[in-house]
């Protein structure tokens, strides 16, 4: 019997494939770039349901690495280099050598000591981006050039640029998929569920841990890179505690450690943010509650409702 998570997910991705020939029929080209954002902050999301979900690292400071590819790009764009590929080699490799850094710090610690670790280590990333006076500083930076394909500006906007993002988002949900079905992520979580069995059985949990969290550091440098190629600005904000508290909110209201639930998340947070906000000014007062409700009547996440328990047993 197939998967229904897997059946699900093909629905997903076949509707947002279809979108940009559907949506301009109606005249809703603004829903486009909706649906883009809502992309964006999901593949920010799958990642660190990497950590969360399958490693049981819960992260305060994972949006630093969103703003850490993003500046990497913003500066590249600023010096000369428009090549989309070569910038993506760039955010990749600044966002690894920063989770390098701060992961194999991070790591020596675990639980509520791992989560304020993370903390600092994303506010002070956000200050680093702040003190960058020759890149906005404070205020950010807004960019009058966009990476292009090979000279091509195919992926600077439109149906372009949409593509991009769905491939994108595709191939982040494709990879962490293979992860946990592979021999390291079943070692990922049996170290989540007990660690010192783990280390008995002969497995460097911290070596593990630090791999996945390169790995999720890396793939919200991507999210980055693609985030100033749709807002065609930086700021420091992206690398904010906040941020990553709205990443976990997302991860945490979609589903942990399930595969379609980060997608659902975000979609879930972008589309009741924008109706709430078009109705009422404080919408946040109305926000909160629903997410209220949603924890207490939704504990398996938005996906236990579209997934049966067995099939969420056998996806993770």
């Amino acid at each position: 019997m197939m998967d229904r998570s897997l059946v699900f997910a093909a629905i997903l991705f076949g509707l947002l494939l279809l979108m940009p020939f559907l949506l301009p029929l109606f005249g809703s080209e603004y829903l486009i770039g909706l649906i883009i954002k809502a992309m964006l902050l999901a593949i920010a999301a799958i990642s660190l349901d990497l950590l969360i979900g399958h490693g049981g690292m819960v992260s305060l400071g994972h949006a630093a690495f969103v703003g850490v590819g993003a500046y990497a790009t913003a500066i590249g764009l600023e010096n000369g280099i428009e090549n989309i590929l070569l910038l993506l080699v760039i955010a990749l490799a600044v966002t690894c050598f920063v989770a390098l850094v701060t992961g194999s710090l991070a790591l020596r610690t675990s639980g509520v000591y791992f989560l304020m670790i993370t903390l600092a280590f994303g506010q002070m990333t956000y200050f680093t981006l702040t003190s960058l006076a020759a890149y906005g500083g404070d205020d950010g930076l807004t960019l009058w050039s966009l990476a292009t394909l090979f000279g091509s500006n195919i992926v600077q906007s439109g149906s372009g640029l949409y593509f991009l993002v769905l491939g994108t988002l595709f191939a982040t949900w494709w990879g962490v998929f293979q992860i946990s079905r592979s021999r390291f992520g079943r070692v990922l979580r049996a170290a989540r569920d007990n660690p010192e069995r783990a280390e008995v059985m002969g497995y460097a949990v911290t070596r593990y841990r630090l791999i996945a969290y390169l790995i999720a550091a890396m793939i919200a440098g991507v999210s980055g890179l693609l985030l100033v190629q749709h807002a065609e600005f930086v700021s420091p904000a992206l690398a904010t505690w906040q941020r990553s508290g709205d990443l976990i909110v997302v991860v945490v209201l979609g589903g942990l450690g399930s595969r379609n639930g980060a997608i659902l998340g975000a979609f879930f947070i972008v589309i009741i943010e924008e109706v709430l906000g078009s109705f009422v000014h404080e919408w946040r007062l109305i926000y909160g509650p629903v997410l209220v409700l949603m924890v207490l009547f939704a504990k398996g996440g938005i996906a236990d409702l579209f997934v049966s328990k067995d099939a969420k047993g056998r996806a993770a």
